[in-house]
């Protein structure tokens, strides 16, 4: 396998206040790798900072073999990368169906335009066909984070970042969530970047962990090398 993702030296701030400090990370094509730590140590920073919705202050990024470090998000969405913000960030406004449509922009950048809603969206979270027509603004958390992902997944990505995915939402839905990031890694050879507190979750599928603490990597390993509970120790969470 070769990286999909890589990452050297990355820094980022808010402002003059530094907030990733040389971060270095590769992320092998059909990987799912788990990015933990307390919260406020910079890991919704580095998801941010690889989307390009804030800016590198020092270091390299590239992705499948193009150096993407001063490249806008736009141009990353389209290139193949796709991005599931913490909070959903739905539009609530747009029906479902208009939302999944949403995330067909990021196809145009690769030549396909006229696409439509890819259907493996509806195997994976059947809820939203049933809701297709109802406002965004009208679901609930569960429903709107199948939304969400769905949206980006419409985009037909690379590389998927999610932020905290099983926050607030209740465990069926969960469940969910877990069978499609293994679908879409084992029968769309998707790669994934996950963001999340809830150890067990990512346990249970990821590849490899990467450890943040303070803006830095302090650790990486094998999910199959080491147990969730002492890892969690490692990081205080």
């Amino acid at each position: 396998m070769s990286a999909l993702l890589e990452i050297a030296g990355l820094s980022s701030a808010y402002g003059q206040s530094r907030v990733l400090w040389d971060v270095d990370l590769a992320l092998e094509r059909g990987q799912v790798m788990a990015l933990i730590g307390r919260n406020g140590v910079g890991k919704t920073t580095l998801l941010h900072t690889i989307m390009g919705t804030r800016p590198v202050t020092g270091g390299t990024l590239h992705f499948d073999g193009r150096d993407m470090t001063a490249m806008p998000a736009h141009g990353r969405a389209r290139a193949g990368i796709g991005f599931v913000p913490q909070g959903r960030h739905v539009f609530p406004q747009l029906t479902v169906m208009e939302n999944l449509e949403t995330g067909l922009s990021a196809l145009a950048g690769r030549g396909k335009r006229g696409a439509k809603v890819p259907q493996h969206i509806f195997d994976l979270f059947p809820k939203l066909w049933d809701i297709r027509g109802r406002a965004a603004g009208f679901l609930s958390g569960g429903e709107q984070q199948q939304l969400a992902i769905g949206r980006a997944l419409a985009g037909e990505p690379s590389l998927l970042l999610l932020d905290e995915p099983t926050e607030g939402i209740q465990p069926n839905v969960v469940q969910q969530i877990e069978a499609a990031l293994v679908h879409v890694r084992d029968e769309l050879g998707m790669t994934v970047l996950v963001v999340e507190q809830y150890l067990d979750f990512v346990w249970r599928f990821a590849d490899r962990y990467c450890a943040m603490q303070n803006g830095r990597i302090i650790r990486q390993g094998a999910i199959a090398d080491e147990s969730a509970k002492d890892v969690a120790h490692l990081v205080q969470i």
